[in-house]
């Protein structure tokens, strides 16, 4: 399912999930938030589709709540008014 983002997705997500974009949300796997966040805009819908794009949260999970939290920023029905 793919989300109809009308404007910058970007704009969806609260003031602290915009910060740090291109640095490690996945530390034990390198994986960038900005690849996270893309995956997303691309049709990932949960924490196991985005471990199968971009192999976050595959570590010990300590970056999974934030994930999830991503998910649901920009995938909640709100988010896509």
């Amino acid at each position: 399912m793919k989300t109809n983002f009308g404007t910058d997705p970007l704009d969806k997500l609260p003031p602290v999930l915009r910060r740090d974009l291109e640095r490690n949300l996945c530390t034990c796997n390198e994986v960038v938030k900005m690849d996270i966040i893309n995956a997303i805009i691309n049709g990932a819908t949960t924490v196991e589709e985005i471990k199968r794009q971009t192999f976050a949260t595959m570590g010990i999970g300590c970056c999974t709540r934030q994930v999830e939290r991503l998910i649901e920023c920009l995938c909640s029905p709100e988010a896509n008014k």
